[in-house]
């Protein structure tokens, strides 16, 4: 604990001779906290731009259709019939 607090630099508050788990610990909840709530944030504006790209490639895709429609001619049985009436 000693090394870990050394290490993030904490000092001990005015009257105190060590740095205490409560002090580090409440500290280091509100930082994990932020912390946790950033993430969420930034995950969810990823998330969102990602399928914005998503939709834009299926337009893309809708538009450009991988197959020929022709129309349709007037040839067969009913076309025949229809037309000597």
């Amino acid at each position: 604990f000693l090394e870990t607090t050394a290490y993030f630099c904490m000092k001990p508050k005015m009257g105190e001779k060590e740095v205490s788990p409560h002090s580090f610990f409440s500290i280091w909840h509100e930082f994990s906290s932020d912390f946790k709530d950033f993430w969420k944030k930034e995950n969810k504006l990823i998330l969102q731009e990602r399928v914005k790209e998503a939709e834009e490639v299926c337009r893309q895709k809708k538009g450009k259709s991988l197959y020929n429609i022709r129309p349709k001619h007037d040839s067969g049985i009913v076309s025949k019939h229809c037309s000597n009436t």
